[in-house]
């Protein structure tokens, strides 16, 4: 018998565990048994039948360890136990309803925040103007845009540390949604005083001597000049004369303006340097290097409508061509 009062507690304690199983749908039984005062009239108010109704309530009573309603009563009163709960109900399911009101503002108002990851070149070059082109239209959707190589905004993008990316690459298919969106054409660029310069195209064979900077592993731009050499049947970078390595295209930019070393590039990194004839821009006669920027995010992404309105802007923008004059 010196055992029972702890038996009793644990058994309490037992029972009132049982509220984290407690369902939405038993509480609007015990609020519209309340408010209907008839278990027949509550079941058809939910659509349900008196029995799953009175299923219900069992359940709910089974979990508080005591009645909630006293059925000797025609009123249906409910006993102590059961106001308790009866009113934290009616809050529980209030918070619920202003909970789905604040999503639907959401949907239907024309602001929000999206997350953005890029690789270097569209971040760089081609979403800042885009970016400022839709905050003129909807002023009330801010973005965050984010710059890493294309392996990285996709691994961002699969692990939800953005929404939306851009990369120069097509990713694997499964988890992600990619759509091709701009064209982007890669160049050898050289210096105006390089020894190349005074030349349109050149050859493959041409380049073994010259000094070539690359850009990093994870690239996109590097993916598509190696693409170009194994079409090309010469092994990979071995080719060339590697002089730098380095981790944007700024950085390759300023590289080849300095005389370093020659490189690809895309066209839309340097359009200024070509218009003021800072730099040139040749073709390799193996070759001609495009490739198309991708739009990706996850499959199983809920768009918001400040999403959708971003996503139907960028698929209608056109960027400028870096190579026209």
């Amino acid at each position: 018998m010196q055992y029972a009062p702890e038996s009793r507690k644990g058994q309490r304690k037992m029972a009132f565990d049982g509220f984290r199983n407690m369902t939405i749908q038993q509480l609007e039984a015990l609020i519209h048994l309340v408010e209907e005062r008839s278990f027949s009239r509550a079941a058809r108010r939910m659509n349900l039948t008196q029995p799953s109704l009175t299923k219900h309530i069992r359940n709910v009573e089974e979990i508080l360890g005591s009645k909630v309603v006293n059925r000797a009563s025609r009123s249906l009163a409910l006993t102590p136990e059961g106001k308790v709960l009866h009113d934290y109900a009616r809050r529980i399911l209030r918070l619920r309803d202003e909970a789905r009101e604040q999503v639907l503002r959401m949907r239907e108002t024309d602001s929000g925040d999206i997350r953005i990851a890029a690789s270097t070149i569209p971040a760089t070059y081609i979403l800042p103007y885009a970016l400022g082109a839709f905050r003129r239209k909807h002023p009330r959707i801010r973005a965050t845009l984010l710059a890493a190589d294309s392996s990285e905004v996709i691994q961002m993008v699969l692990e939800n540390g953005a929404e939306i990316g851009f990369i120069g690459k097509k990713p694997p298919g499964g988890k992600l949604i990619a759509e091709a969106l701009w064209k982007d054409r890669l160049v050898l660029a050289a210096s105006a005083e390089d020894p190349l310069a005074k030349r349109r195209s050149v050859r493959l064979v041409d380049l073994r001597e010259a000094p070539f900077v690359i850009r990093e592993k994870g690239s996109g731009t590097r993916e598509t000049m190696e693409s170009c050499l194994r079409d090309a049947d010469i092994p990979g970078l071995s080719h060339l004369n590697i002089v730098a390595e380095l981790g944007s295209s700024e950085a390759v930019k300023e590289a080849i303006l300095a005389g370093l070393g020659i490189s690809m590039i895309s066209a839309h990194a340097i359009r200024r340097e070509l218009r003021s004839g800072l730099a040139v821009a040749l073709s390799i006669d193996e070759c001609r290097m495009e490739r198309s920027f991708y739009l990706i995010y996850r499959r199983q992404f809920d768009l918001m409508s400040h999403h959708e309105r971003f996503l139907d802007f960028i698929r209608m923008y056109r960027p400028e061509n870096p190579l026209q004059r």
